[in-house]
Parts: structure tokens; C-alpha cells; sequence
């Protein structure tokens, strides 16, 4: 085809007679086109190869562009912008190039490069923690209730224990401070009776949370510290879940009218939170009967519950036998790539140590909301008003 459109163009010209013929020009001239020799790189790869770009009549010549280049790279303006410098020589009266060619010439040397001195963030590592019991992880964190006009708020701090969800300590203060942190920490570790070397504290990176303060309060009462990596959320998914469920009460008013006000609130809406409230990340238990480590009767009770129900109307249960949603046996922060996975991990964030080699399959893989496992927890049996409630009026 192609030697006929050829030979027939001689007459009538390219278009008529591809025309002619039937076939398309793209095909005839494709067809003509010398085929450029491949490439081969370093590693012996082949790619294709392209036709050099033709250089464009009106564009500068070398000498031309390494004056420029010079000129650029000059005492006088080698700290400005080529935009800078454009405006510069047409004040002077002088051009040269556009200011986008200045780029250009910069470019292809590798000179143009970001001038500012960014700030190099090294790579956190997630915070991987575990909790098989009671008072073996807290988490905590605060947030804001707005009071009673704009621009004032007060400063709800939370602590929370991450196998039971149980608030183990709370605080309303006037203000965020690393020193009423610190008051709160240490009466809650005492509430708790919490021994060296068995608590791990959670964390973001809030002012009181990294404070200088708090690190060596936790280093006097033998206490491990982790943080979240920055602006992740998801690194504390227990602490930011519980605020969200407190702030979403039918109670929760718009404003607080004051301090004493705010913790009117804070009182009863802690108490429901740990013994009336059924948690669906602990199998529909309240948080005060897992921290108590009463988890296992409590379900077994109801499951005597459903099996008289399945034993009176079995024609009601279509899937079979009905179960009591377990209770948790394994929390985890972050877990790693294999949930059956349970032994020491080190990282940046945090070391683990005291960790059983292996767990039960149903390993929990934890988000702000798990499913919950099966098996019960250890640990101290709280008093139902262990919530710790500072005043700031003669705090320090």
C-alpha cells in the first residue's frame, strides 16, 4: 500500500491518493517514517527510542544561554529570583530572556532547588501496645467544653484503661497544664495501686502530654510512656472514642455556665459512662465489670439467659443456639501485621516487655471500635467513685 499511495502521490498528491486507495495518511506516513535505533541503558535494557526535538530557529544559542546562566549565577544575583532579576534588567533597560527561559536554563543545570531550610521530619514508627488486663495500658488525653462565653472554655483531662475502657481518673481545670497532669497521674497510680514496672501510659502529643514534668513524674513511679506519631489520631483511638461518646450525650449542653457547673456534669455522666453504659468493644459489658475482672461471670449469666430462651422457643433462633458476646482477652494499639502475634515488639515509639508469646485466635485487631474476645482479665476491683476531680482554684 505504501508504494502505491508513493507512486499515485507523484500525480495527484498524498490525500487523494490515500483516498483513492483507502487507507489513512496517519498509516502512509507512519509508514515512511525511518525507525529510530532502540536504546540500551546500563543494565542492558532496551527502550524505545525518540527523535531528537528539532531545535526551534528562534530559540537562544548556547553562548547566549551560558551568558545568562553567568549572569544569574553573578554576586549580584545569585540570591534572587529569576523573576527578581528579569524585572531588574528591564528596569535597567535591559533583556535578555523571559523569566520562565531563566528557569529553563537553571533547570538543566540542576541549580534551581528549594531555598527555604524545610524542616526534615524523620520517620515515626506506630506505637504497637497490647493490654491482656486491667491496669496494664492507660491512655489519656484532654479536650475543650466550651464555657460560658466566647473564647472561654475549660480543660477536661481523661484517663482511660484500655482493656476495660474504665475512666480511671478524670479532671476539669480552668486551664491545660503539665502540673495538674502531673497531680492527676500520680493520685490516679495510687487509686489504682499501681506497682513499678507495669503500666504503660498513652499518649498524643499535647503540651501536657510531652512535658518535661509528666516524663519524670512517670520515671519516679516506674511508669512507661508512648506517644502517637504526629497528627495521627488513630494512635489513640480509645481516649478520642470516649470523648466522642461523653460530647454526644443527650445531657451534653451547648455551654457549661461555669467550672463547678461543667463538673455538675462531668460527675454523673462518668458514673453512667463506667457502670451503666453497655461498650460494644467489650462484649455489650459495662466498663466497670471488666476492669473488675467479673467479665466471665457476667457473660455466663447470660448465657444461661439464652439458653433457657433457646430452650423454650428453638423454632425462633434460625441460626441455632444463641451466645453471649464475649468478653476481651487481648486489646491491642496498632497491632502488628499478624494478630496472633504477641510477643515484644521495639520501635521508636515504644518497647514491650512482659508480653505472653502467644494468645487466644480471636486476638483483637483494634481500631476506635473492636470486636470484642473471649476470656476475662486481672486486675484491682475499682470503687465505684474512683473518678478523680481536681480543683484548679488553689492549684499551682
Amino acid at each position: 500500500m505504501i508504494a502505491g499511495v508513493t507512486d499515485l502521490a507523484a500525480l495527484v498528491g498524498v490525500a487523494d491518493a490515500c483516498t483513492t486507495l483507502g487507507g489513512p495518511r496517519n498509516s502512509y506516513y507512519r509508514g515512511i517514517r525511518p525507525v529510530p535505533t532502540p536504546e540500551v541503558d546500563e543494565a542492558g535494557a532496551e527502550s524505545p527510542a525518540r527523535s531528537p526535538r528539532p531545535r526551534p530557529a528562534r530559540s537562544l544559542s548556547e553562548a547566549e544561554r551560558g551568558q545568562i546562566r553567568e549572569l544569574l549565577n553573578s554576586d549580584r544575583f545569585a540570591d534572587c529570583a529569576p523573576r527578581t532579576v528579569y524585572a531588574t534588567l528591564l528596569d535597567e533597560p535591559q533583556y535578555w530572556c523571559s523569566w520562565r527561559t531563566m528557569y529553563r536554563i537553571l533547570a538543566e543545570a540542576h541549580e534551581v532547588t528549594e531555598r527555604r531550610n524545610q524542616i526534615r521530619r524523620t520517620g515515626y514508627a506506630a506505637p504497637e501496645l497490647l493490654a491482656t488486663q486491667p491496669n496494664q495500658r492507660w491512655s489519656w488525653d484532654s479536650t475543650k467544653l466550651r464555657g460560658p462565653a466566647t473564647w472561654t472554655d475549660y480543660s477536661l483531662y481523661v484517663i482511660l484503661d484500655v482493656f476495660s475502657r474504665a475512666v480511671v481518673g478524670w479532671m476539669l481545670a480552668e486551664r491545660e497544664d503539665a502540673e495538674l497532669a502531673e497531680i492527676l497521674i500520680a493520685d490516679t497510680c495510687t487509686k489504682e495501686g499501681i506497682p513499678p514496672q507495669q503500666l504503660t501510659i498513652h499518649a498524643d502529643r499535647g503540651s501536657a502530654m510531652t512535658s518535661k514534668a509528666v516524663a519524670e513524674l512517670l520515671v519516679d513511679l516506674g511508669v512507661a510512656k508512648t506517644h502517637s506519631r504526629p497528627h495521627v489520631s488513630n494512635d489513640n483511638p480509645f481516649s478520642e472514642a470516649q470523648c466522642t461518646t461523653l460530647k454526644y450525650r443527650p445531657s451534653y449542653p451547648d455551654r457549661f455556665g461555669s467550672l463547678m457547673d461543667a463538673r455538675a456534669w462531668a460527675r454523673p455522666c462518668f458514673h453512667w459512662y463506667n457502670h451503666i453504659h453497655r461498650h460494644s468493644g467489650i462484649g455489650l459489658l459495662s466498663p466497670v465489670v471488666v476492669h473488675a475482672s467479673q467479665a466471665t461471670q457476667q457473660v455466663a449469666v447470660r448465657q444461661e439467659v439464652l439458653d433457657g430462651a433457646y430452650t423454650a422457643h428453638p423454632e425462633r433462633f434460625v441460626r441455632g443456639r444463641p451466645m453471649a458476646p464475649p468478653a476481651p482477652t487481648a486489646v491491642w494499639i496498632n497491632p502488628p501485621a499478624s494478630a496472633h502475634d504477641l510477643k515484644p515488639r521495639d520501635s521508636t515509639a515504644n518497647a514491650l516487655t512482659g508480653i505472653p508469646a502467644a494468645a487466644d485466635p480471636g486476638v483483637s485487631r483494634v481500631s476506635a471500635a473492636q470486636p470484642p474476645l473471649d476470656a476475662p482479665g486481672a486486675g484491682a476491683d475499682p470503687a465505684p467513685d474512683r473518678a478523680l476531680v481536681v480543683d484548679t482554684t488553689n492549684a499551682p
